[in-house]
């Protein structure tokens, strides 16, 4: 990459907005993941019995929602960073790229 573009890209105040909205948003989504992570872990240390509970006296227990939960809100986390991706950061990625051009 040409030394001078980048020194513009670097420069534009929409890269330094870019820039923070990605890493607030990362941080955002990371936090809350480990908090869920986290959360089952210490239920799964501290109170064992509950997890283990049966749902509606059958087999299914507790555990197996909140296993499921875990699993389905990774999905979603990655599913709204994606969503925040190709929307908001490659409109402003875009508009970067193209004042750099100028």
């Amino acid at each position: 990459m040409n030394e001078d573009i980048l020194k513009r890209v670097q420069a534009n105040p929409k890269f330094a907005e870019l820039v923070r909205k990605r890493t607030s948003l990362g941080w955002l989504l990371s936090i809350v993941m480990l908090a869920i992570y986290y959360g089952f872990i210490l239920i799964l240390a501290f109170a064992p019995a509950s997890l283990g509970a049966s749902l509606s006296g059958g087999v299914t227990t507790v555990g197996i929602p909140i296993g499921i939960f875990i699993i389905v809100s990774a999905f979603v986390l990655t599913g709204i960073y994606v969503r925040k991706a190709n929307t908001e950061f490659d409109q402003l990625n875009q508009q970067i790229v193209e004042e750099a051009k100028k």
